[in-house]
């Protein structure tokens, strides 16, 4: 153990940057998921406010706007994991039988440049193009149509939003799967080749095969985070589309918690309640992933 620690150090020493972010941002801001069980106030020191139990989440419970959030966050988490995780797999599968380098360079910028946009900007572009005073509206006027209510209708918001997710995040997913398609043998394709396996044959039977531990990893990841949904995307339509279509729980906690009346510890208590949920879910998915045979995102010694 010594000797490795004399061998290693510099590589441990270029860890402790990360180890830092680690500690100040995420585990020093968790250690005060406590105040979920407390009357906690600001304005009052630490140890004077008092321990009430599980009371902030009896009263989350009951709040009349927490049901809708949470079947809004999941219907938008589910068609996400639905639609949007094997989109990524396929454009994975397309970049990778593009044989052109140019082809798949240019291909892949264009794919994966929305990711690094912001949701303000990514909204922005849809409300321009498909609003009701957007590029394509005007084209339909001119041509005798009529305005499109693509962009404030509640009834066509689940499309909308899957939209702005595939082409904001499916590129992001993509170059997962493209580095694990570059870790399989070539020579497996020339194998099955040479035996007269077609293309499609060869992608059911190496490709996806190999690619397989990582949709799994990803797919255990995805389930584990399902209740995050995000915050931006929803509240900037909020006022286009009703805040009954794009409530979820990021925007529930942020008007009642943040700018409402109930305080930190009603937000913390959300908080936790997803955490909680989200490691519920990565332990379930895991331990099927074993049944199945597969790895995991973590094995048992």
């Amino acid at each position: 153990m010594a000797q490795r620690l004399r061998h290693d150090w510099p590589l441990l020493l270029l860890t402790l940057p990360a180890l830092a972010q680690l500690a100040v941002f995420f585990y020093w801001p968790s250690a005060w998921n406590i105040i979920a069980f407390m009357d906690y106030s600001p304005h009052r020191p630490f140890w004077e406010n008092p321990f009430v139990g599980f009371a902030w989440f009896e009263r989350l419970f009951a709040n009349p706007y927490f049901l809708p959030a949470l079947l809004n966050t999941l219907k938008y988490a589910f068609a996400n994991l639905l639609f949007l995780f094997p989109l990524s797999i396929v454009l994975a599968l397309v970049m990778h039988s593009v044989v052109s380098t140019k082809v798949r360079s240019l291909f892949q910028s264009v794919v994966y440049l929305p990711y690094f946009f912001s949701w303000v900007l990514v909204v922005t572009v849809f409300v321009q193009t498909l609003g009701s005073d957007g590029l394509v509206s005007n084209w339909l006027l001119d041509f005798g149509g009529e305005r499109l209510t693509f962009t404030s209708n509640p009834d066509s918001f689940l499309f909308l939003a899957w939209l702005q997710w595939a082409w904001k995040d499916a590129g992001w997913g993509m170059i997962i799967f493209l580095a694990a398609l570059a870790s399989i043998n070539p020579s497996l394709y020339e194998a099955a080749a040479v035996d007269g396996a077609s293309r499609w044959r060869r992608m059911w039977h190496i490709t996806l095969p190999g690619i397989r531990p990582v949709i799994v990893l990803l797919l255990i990841l995805h389930i584990g985070g399902i209740l995050n949904v995000g915050f931006e995307q929803y509240q900037l339509q909020r006022n286009a589309v009703g805040y009954q279509t794009t409530e979820v729980l990021d925007t529930f906690v942020y008007y009642r918690s943040v700018i409402g009346t109930e305080g930190p510890s009603f937000g913390t208590a959300a908080g936790l309640f997803k955490g909680v949920i989200g490691l519920i879910l990565v332990l379930v998915a895991n331990n099927v992933a074993h049944r199945l045979g597969e790895q995991g995102i973590y094995q048992k010694s």
